[in-house]
């Protein structure tokens, strides 16, 4: 069974390929590829494996030996799953990877905002600490996590463990109704704990019902100094809107692992607010990389080698 990787680079440095070519007979690695270069690099292969490319009909249809493609991600929304399915190609991706390594990355993102720390770590840089009459600042009113609510959107294994680990601090979770489902589900909705909750973590899928769930209308809702996190997807909160109720103080802090378009070669508003006095963090969609998690990535890609395998 011959297999081809396009992306390899995507799943950065030091990471072990030596499971996927135990299920393999023959693997040719590329670190990068173009959609037109995946056309000729799976000329011959039963099975692809990609992370990013997009592989779309007109690639697939072109790729008659083409039996497997295993993503090396949870989404599949690069390939045309459509024409996948016409063509008789599986399609198989790995879950549940990265849960330990978003899970912290989120507490994480909690913690420096609930400590104002952007803030402070400015006011050091700038002399203020050396200024003060005191041996401390305490120009920026922190919050306390013990006995806090959080609301977490998305009850499954990652929102789970971010639940488990704020629990361990002392908050209060809260798990709410699925979004666009909540007439049929016994959870409060995110627009009714709104103005109840010290803090929301964002973890669902970005689809219909999620696009801009955290949008002006609930920002104006929410309790003033009510800190957000999203490590889930871009495009879930309405980014420019949040802006906004953070410059306001409306918003207590802001915490994005993801944006609507990445990598942003175009920059993106909150980027360009990381030079403002705000309790806002970026960080590049890097929530999942912790080596572990990287390694993990390709042993479920193996298994799902193994399973398909067995089945064919």
């Amino acid at each position: 069974m011959k297999a081809v990787i396009l992306d390899a680079a995507s799943l950065g440095p030091d990471v072990d390929l030596a499971p996927l070519r135990e299920q393999l007979d023959d693997l040719v690695v590329h670190e990068r590829s173009t959609t037109h270069e995946a056309r000729e690099r799976l000329a011959a292969a039963e099975v692809a494996i990609v992370n990013k490319v997009v592989l779309d009909a007109e690639t697939l249809e072109a790729l008659p030996s083409l039996k497997l493609i295993c993503v090396l991600a949870t989404g599949t929304n690069n390939i045309d799953m459509a024409a996948a399915r016409r063509l008789g190609i599986a399609v198989k991706n790995v879950t549940g990877y990265g849960t330990a390594s978003v899970a912290q990355h989120t507490l994480m993102l909690l913690l420096v905002l609930a400590n104002r720390l952007p803030l402070y770590q400015r006011d050091v840089a700038a002399g203020r600490w050396g200024e003060s009459p005191f041996f401390c600042l305490m120009d920026h009113r922190t919050l306390q996590l013990e006995g806090k609510h959080l609301a977490i959107v998305g009850q499954g294994e990652l929102g789970s463990r971010v639940a488990q680990l704020a629990e361990a601090f002392g908050m209060r979770v809260t798990f709410t109704a699925r979004p666009g489902n909540e007439a049929h589900d016994d959870r409060p909705g995110l627009a009714e704990l709104a103005s109840e909750v010290d803090a929301i973590s964002l973890h669902c899928p970005l689809n219909e019902a999620t696009h801009h769930l955290v949008g002006a209308d609930l920002l104006a809702r929410l309790k003033p100094g009510a800190l957000l996190v999203n490590c889930a997807r871009g495009g879930i909160i309405d980014e420019e809107a949040a802006l906004a109720a953070l410059r306001e103080e409306r918003l207590g802090g802001l915490a994005v692992d993801v944006l609507p378009e990445e990598p942003p070669r175009d920059g993106h508003p909150l980027i360009a607010a990381l030079q403002e006095p705000l309790n806002l963090i970026v960080t590049p969609h890097n929530a999942w990389i912790t080596p572990e998690a990287r390694q993990n990535v390709v042993a479920l890609t193996a298994d799902n080698l193994r399973e398909w395998s067995r089945g064919r």
